[in-house]
């Protein structure tokens, strides 16, 4: 036994020794060695491959953008708005006839619990300028709150004892949301005398002489199957969050809306705004509501009827921007996942389709769907956040300046160019929109491949002017919240995962790239990381009163 005792010292001393001759930087050189021969051997190639397919779907997008730019000078230089390239000529009062020569209008309000806004709406509507006796204001009204439901229906029925011809309607379930309440709304009997529906989601208030500036397009046009106005924002200003809102939203409408009207191609209804024919709702087959863009699937059907749309950018309505980061991210993921899972739905439709031409095929699916609506998100989250960062981390991959500077540039000025008030806030813009792009990415998938949330449909929340109310002097809120959250649910309100793993990742690539890199990466990378760790930190957006704050 003491023998054996006096080994294990010496024994143990012997290890030591051993291990300690093993330098720690021979250590390091040997991890640095095998990270270099997976870099070279399996990463680099796939990464080409990648920076390739990348590459192909900028210049895709690229070449969109310009020969949208392109018509969009053809159109301003020449002055070629929607009353030159159509007959529009103004109604005009008949004293014999009376208001029989007025279009029988038909007006949808869709709502569902919109305390904050349900008057506005409503008074909007009912402020239209147009004979009495030949319009009908429609509330569709899918509220769940009894109380939010009273105060709707008591609203219709203080218009109503004004004179105003308005029907609040209710319907006992939900079935199809917006799709299906609007689609329930035209199976009234008094539906039958009319000839046109205008359509205003909650938050929408058009001006007096709407009517007037749009029903005369479908009069001395019979090949006319909707009218769509141009959107306002009402509170661009409230935040960095609605500004740039604003810029990709203005481009939607002064650019890719007005280059579909113009080159009678086709456009989306944006699902409010817009006045339809009724007889060209009944012909592409009404509303479904088997994906969670309805307007959008309406307008494809109808344009595949041979029905022509026009987009009339002078007439603008006024709405509300989401000013929560919350509303954003579920407005996002309805807006990338619909149209997905609606061009494969309908693609083959499309290509089958004896009925329009080749060219507006083309612009359907190539144009509208597949560039703008799929190309468009894989690329601006792929390209930014994986593979430029990615490959700070692999030298022997190159990415050529043209795919990595002057062509984003290029699409950037582009885009920014139709909000020049905000042009300042462009790099802001930039970074904000390649963090949404991650959500719009998944959103696209999901629509693809049909998953889990295909069908979630989650009402885009109206702050009104509540917010403004609801604030003092010192910019906080004026009632504090009865109820305090816990810790838990603080946490989970405010901090988003993905955002900063994403953004953990971007960070751990620029550092890298300080250290080792050669072409200059972090230069972008750490604006980008920030942008994603600001995000999911929850610093975006507005804070509504009922929070924790």
């Amino acid at each position: 036994m003491g023998s054996l005792m006096e080994w294990v010292p010496l024994a143990t001393s012997f290890l030591q020794e051993r291990v300690h001759g093993i330098k720690k930087s021979d250590i390091i050189d040997g991890i640095a060695k095998i990270w270099d021969l997976i870099r070279i051997s399996f990463i680099a190639p796939v990464l080409r491959v990648c920076v390739v397919i990348c590459l192909i779907m900028s210049l895709m997008l690229f070449i969109e953008r310009v020969y949208m730019s392109a018509v969009i000078l053809y159109v301003k230089l020449f002055g070629l708005k929607p009353q030159k390239r159509y007959k529009f000529e103004e109604i005009e009062d008949d004293i014999e006839r009376g208001s029989s020569h007025y279009p029988m209008v038909l007006v949808q309000i869709p709502m569902y619990n919109e305390k904050e806004v349900y008057k506005l709406s409503i008074g909007a509507a009912c402020g239209l300028s147009w004979p009495s006796d030949r319009i009908i204001i429609q509330v569709l009204d899918d509220s769940t709150d009894p109380m939010i439901k009273d105060l709707v229906e008591l609203e219709c029925q203080r218009w109503a004892c004004k004179g105003v011809n308005i029907k609040y309607e209710i319907r006992h379930n939900r079935n199809g949301y917006k799709a299906g309440a609007l689609k329930e709304g035209l199976k009234h009997h008094y539906v039958e005398m009319c000839d046109l529906v205008a359509i205003f989601d909650a938050d929408f208030t058009p001006e007096p002489d709407y009517l007037y500036k749009t029903v005369p397009y479908f009069i001395h046009n019979p090949e006319i199957g909707l009218v769509q106005a141009r959107w306002k924002f009402v509170n661009s200003d409230e935040c960095i969050m609605t500004r740039i809102q604003e810029m990709s939203l203005n481009y939607h409408f002064k650019v890719e809306q007005e280059v579909g009207s113009s080159t009678y191609a086709f456009f989306g209804f944006n699902g409010t705004a817009g006045v339809w024919r009724i007889k060209a709702l009944y012909s592409a087959g009404g509303w479904k509501d088997r994906t969670t863009v309805e307007d959008m699937d309406l307008a494809v059907r109808a344009s595949l009827k041979g029905w022509k749309f026009v987009y009339v950018g002078d007439i603008q309505v006024k709405n509300e921007l989401p000013s929560t980061f919350k509303a954003f991210r579920f407005q996002q993921h309805r807006w990338s996942c619909g149209p997905a899972n609606l061009f494969r739905k309908m693609a083959m439709e499309i290509i089958r389709n004896e009925t329009v031409n080749l060219w507006k095929k083309v612009h359907t699916i190539y144009s509208f769907f597949f560039v703008r609506k799929i190309v468009c998100h894989i690329v601006t989250f792929f390209f930014y956040c994986i593979v430029i960062p990615t490959s700070a981390l692999v030298p022997e991959v190159y990415i050529p300046k043209w795919g990595l500077v002057y062509i984003p540039s290029i699409i950037t000025v582009l885009n920014a160019i139709e909000t020049p008030r905000s042009f300042y806030l462009v790099i802001n813009w930039v970074l904000f929109e390649n963090v949404m792009s991650m959500h719009r990415t998944k959103g696209t998938f999901i629509g693809l491949f049909e998953a889990g949330r295909v069908n979630e449909w989650v009402v885009t929340e109206k702050l009104g002017d509540a917010l403004l109310k609801t604030k003092d002097n010192n910019n906080k809120p004026a009632i504090k919240p009865t109820q305090i959250p816990s810790l838990l649910a603080r946490i989970r309100e405010r901090v988003y995962a993905m955002e900063l793993c994403v953004g953990a990742y971007i960070f751990i690539c620029a550092c890298y790239d300080v250290a080792y890199g050669k072409y200059w990466y972090f230069i972008y990378l750490f604006g980008q990381a920030i942008a994603f760790f600001v995000t999911g930190l929850g610093y975006v957006g507005t804070r509504i009163p009922n929070s924790w704050d």
